[in-house]
């Protein structure tokens, strides 16, 4: 990413004494301590000067909460809340797209995520599916009720209607 990327700005929470942390040699990342969840506001610099810089907003979470699905705690192992962030680039200029075609990758094995991006993907799916088809039966509940309440309204009408009949001819 050095080959493209020139500084990452972060803005913390103002409760940091230094909130606004400037870094510009990777791995573009900062330390910190801390408990609660907040926004952190990225903003990637680029080499290239024609470049618009990208902001970024990442929640934050310095705490267990148990229900949450993404978080992982082991014996032994930190806190981990993982996301994933894509920056595409629409017709970049010839200068960033030379850096970004020519830059080395400085990672020589394959980078694993505590989060299986796949599975959840997958789970997900099936959530908005399930969701959809739930939606699906409930309309169609409804639409026969609502059928069925307009069956009556007009079986009383014609009762109303008979009864009104029948007391002007008596």
């Amino acid at each position: 990413m050095s080959g493209y990327v020139k500084k990452v700005h972060f803005k913390l929470h103002e409760s940091y004494a230094n909130q606004n942390r400037i870094v510009v040699k990777p791995p573009y990342e900062i330390s910190e301590t801390g408990w609660g969840e907040f926004e952190i506001v990225i903003k990637i610099h680029f080499h290239d000067p024609n470049e618009r810089p990208v902001t970024l907003y990442h929640i934050l979470k310095l705490f267990h909460s148990g229900n949450t699905q993404d978080i992982g705690m082991e014996l032994g192992k930190g806190l981990v809340s993982e996301s994933y962030d894509e920056i595409v680039f629409q017709d970049p200029t010839q200068l960033m797209h030379h850096l970004l075609t020519n830059t080395k990758q400085l990672t020589l094995a394959r980078w694993e995520h505590n989060t299986d991006f796949e599975n959840k993907k997958q789970k997900t799916l099936k959530a908005i599916l399930e969701a959809k088809a739930k939606t699906r039966a409930e309309i169609s509940l409804l639409k026969n009720k609502l059928k069925l309440a307009k069956e009556t309204i007009s079986n009383f009408k014609e009762e109303i209607a008979r009864s009104q009949d029948n007391q002007f001819i008596a």
